[in-house]
């Protein structure tokens, strides 16, 4: 497992963690939490449970599942002035794990141009 990785399942397990803060205590729905709770955590679930299984698609998935909370923080940070710094926790979130998500098989395509332009 790289490094990245490794960032990549950590911020896919601290959005979990955000989203049990956020609908648990933080700022509770008025439906129950722990229904809140579980639909804000299914999107990166198969993720998470292809980390437990080191596939090697883990990464691909959670920051597939990360553009989804990507643009739900943007939404809740501008509609919602009451749990705006949630909403900016959860886009910064989304965005580390697409980065970290996608470090390697950028490092991996670009590799490749530092040898020079290819030959023709």
């Amino acid at each position: 497992m790289t490094l990245a990785t490794r960032w990549c399942a950590l911020g896919s397990v601290a959005m979990v963690a955000l989203h049990a803060m956020w609908h648990g205590f933080l700022a509770p729905p008025r439906i129950g939490a722990g229904v809140a709770i579980a639909l804000a955590a299914l999107p990166i679930v198969p993720a998470l449970v292809l980390f437990a299984l080191r596939h090697r698609r883990a990464c691909f998935w959670a920051a597939v599942a990360a553009l989804f909370y990507f643009s739900h923080g943007v939404m809740e940070a501008w509609a919602d002035r009451s749990v705006w710094p949630l909403g900016l926790a959860e886009a910064g979130l989304g965005a580390w794990i697409v980065v970290t998500g996608s470090w390697d098989g950028m490092r991996a395509r670009f590799a490749g141009r530092r040898a020079g332009p290819p030959s023709v």
